[in-house]
């Protein structure tokens, strides 16, 4: 599993943003006219008129479905990326994809059992407009299709099951809920201005060019709107419309040591128009660029292990890494994974200070949109808050519909990309402290516990890019939160130190009993997460956190020096005259 504030963690690229997201109509400034109630009722007609026919003709099969599910993403986005002032593309594309989902066999035992559990879906695209009957036949090829997998899955599960030594959680595999129908028609759709945005971006990228010692830099603005729709056969019926933006700005250079050195700001809201001012944006640029200049001349951290302070929104991450995905309640049965908290129920986890909630039902937190926020999960289940951890003991899991022991039902956290099937999956952790302290005061007591250990400094980590966890028993379970902004903190006085190539790593048991106190300010990590079901919107939010205790290693890093020759100057027709300040 990762979390990255950037569209993917390092190669992966990020598919879909925003819950219950797929894409409506944009303005007509987009040149697209906005879905009318009507076209909601078409999809909606049709697809519950497939699904009652495929329900009808495939029980009489051995073996047969018991849950059908359709689930149709109908989607416009806009895309804007410019670097060096220039724009790469501008795009703004249609797109209907449909999803059907299947369980054959019984609530017991179906073919997604284990690692059948991929078979129980099916994906392609649909055809734009209103014709009812060229979406009828790709829904009813669908369908066919996944019955074939499904069915042929079925008789692998069944086989397996019958050779194989009984498992430890004989859960089922799939968990009865309410239906529930909630059909909200589409919004007016938000009117986005292309010229406007794309000089906007492109101005963005162009500030950069002022800093010599910048390699690369990329703006990106992705905005998409439109609707889920959702029937299955237990009577469940949604249409969900949304929308959400997402601006990111990428900058990179390299040190003389071959280090690729990247900085990133990341602005979610629900439309552009709720994007910071311009003002605001350019003086990230240029912090971006000052920590990019200061980190290139910084020296390289050496392993470490010791007291450790972590900013809110690095807290955040750590959380989400370290303890959230452990908490996914999929995670708790199979004999392929770790099962680190599955038996810790009503047991203490955490310093009986800290409290963890997660809640997608959670719009905005001290002003700022959520990423993980929506209504119902990607099952047709409403979302909940769940409270996961109270004053330290472990409450609870993040349940989706497949069953664990002790929780058969899920609490509206099924959570996909389309194309995926669900699992329990994180929204909005939520941490909070009943041992705080203000920020100056939680200083004092970091550099009174680098005291008492009689270390020569301790390490303050203000900005992380992101991290990622390991939770399956075969390999080690353990995690790496990626640091950008690092200090040393002497203990002796001396200035703060910046360094740069540590990663943080360890394993969860061990790291989360080192929590010593916190800060008394919530900070937030909007980002995307990439797992089994895909990558999903998420957000964490913490306060600061003292550890008494923090392990870190060298970051690996390529040795290919920076440019020879510096960049071409920005002035008409002249010679680069900035040093790239990697000649010799």
């Amino acid at each position: 599993m990762s979390l990255s504030q950037r569209t993917g963690f390092r190669n992966q690229t990020f598919v879909r943003i925003g819950l219950l997201v797929a894409g409506v109509s944009l303005a007509a400034t987009c040149g697209a006219q906005p879905a009318a109630d009507p076209q909601s009722e078409m999809l909606l007609g049709t697809m519950q008129a497939e699904l009652t026919r495929a329900k009808a003709s495939l029980g009489k099969l051995d073996p047969a479905p018991y849950f059908i599910s359709y689930a149709i993403f109908d989607q416009q986005t806009i895309a804007i990326t410019a670097q060096d002032g220039a724009l790469v593309n501008s795009i703004s594309s249609q797109s209907r994809r449909a999803d059907v989902t299947m369980h054959v066999g019984t609530p017991a035992l179906d073919n997604t059992h284990d690692q059948g559990r991929e078979s129980g879906i099916n994906s392609l695209p649909l055809p734009l407009g209103n014709d009812r009957d060229a979406i009828a036949r790709s829904l009813w090829l669908l369908t066919y299709n996944e019955y074939r997998q499904a069915s042929g899955a079925f008789l692998q599960v069944k086989t397996q099951n019958a050779v194989q030594s009984e498992e430890e959680d004989k859960s089922p595999d799939f968990s009865t809920e309410t239906s529930h129908q909630d059909v909200l028609p589409p919004g007016p759709p938000a009117a986005i201005h292309m010229k406007e945005w794309e000089d906007r971006v492109r101005a963005y990228s162009a500030e950069f060019k002022k800093y010599p010692f910048i390699y690369n830099a990329v703006t990106s603005l992705t905005f998409e709107q439109g609707t889920e729709y959702m029937v299955s056969t237990d009577g469940t019926r949604l249409s969900e419309p949304g929308h959400q933006a997402r601006l990111v700005l990428e900058a990179e250079t390299r040190a003389d040591d071959g280090m690729d050195l990247l900085r990133v700001e990341t602005f979610q809201a629900s439309t552009p128009e709720q994007f910071p001012s311009v003002a605001e944006i350019s003086a990230k640029i240029e912090k971006m660029a000052s920590d990019l200049k200061a980190l290139r001349a910084a020296p390289v951290a050496d392993p470490y292990d010791g007291p450790a302070l972590l900013s809110g929104r690095a807290t955040a991450v750590f959380f989400h890494e370290v303890l959230g995905h452990r908490l996914e309640g999929h995670r708790q049965r199979g004999e392929e994974e770790g099962q680190t908290f599955t038996k810790k129920v009503n047991q203490s986890v955490l310093p009986s200070f800290l409290s963890v909630a997660d809640d997608p039902t959670m719009k905005k937190l001290n002003g700022i949109d959520l990423a993980g926020t929506y209504a119902f999960d990607d099952e047709g289940t409403p979302a909940e808050r769940v409270e996961v951890i109270q004053n330290g003991i472990l409450k609870n899991f993040l349940m989706s519909r497949i069953p664990i022991a002790n929780f058969s039902h899920s609490n509206g956290h099924g959570r996909r990309q389309a194309g995926r099937m669900a699992t329990g999956r994180q929204g909005n952790l939520i941490v909070t402290s009943t041992n705080t302290m203000p920020e100056a005061d939680l200083r004092k007591r970091f550099i009174e516990e680098i005291k008492k250990q009689g270390k020569p400094y301790g390490l303050y980590f203000e900005d992380v890019e992101g991290g990622f966890t390991l939770t399956q028993r075969e390999l080690p379970q353990a995690f790496q939160v990626l640091p950008i902004i690092v200090w040393r903190v002497y203990a002796d006085g001396r200035p703060d130190e910046l360094v740069r190539g540590v990663d943080i790593v360890g394993t969860p048991l061990s790291a989360l009993e080192r929590i010593v106190v916190t800060g008394n300010k919530t900070e937030i990590f909007n980002g995307v997460c990439g797992a089994e079901s895909g990558f999903v919107p998420v957000s964490a939010a913490a306060p600061a956190m003292l550890f008494s205790e923090m392990e870190v290693q060298k970051s690996s890093h390529g040795r290919d020096r920076p440019p020879i020759l510096p960049p071409p100057s920005t002035t008409p027709g002249g010679a680069g005259s900035g040093h790239a300040g990697g000649t010799r």
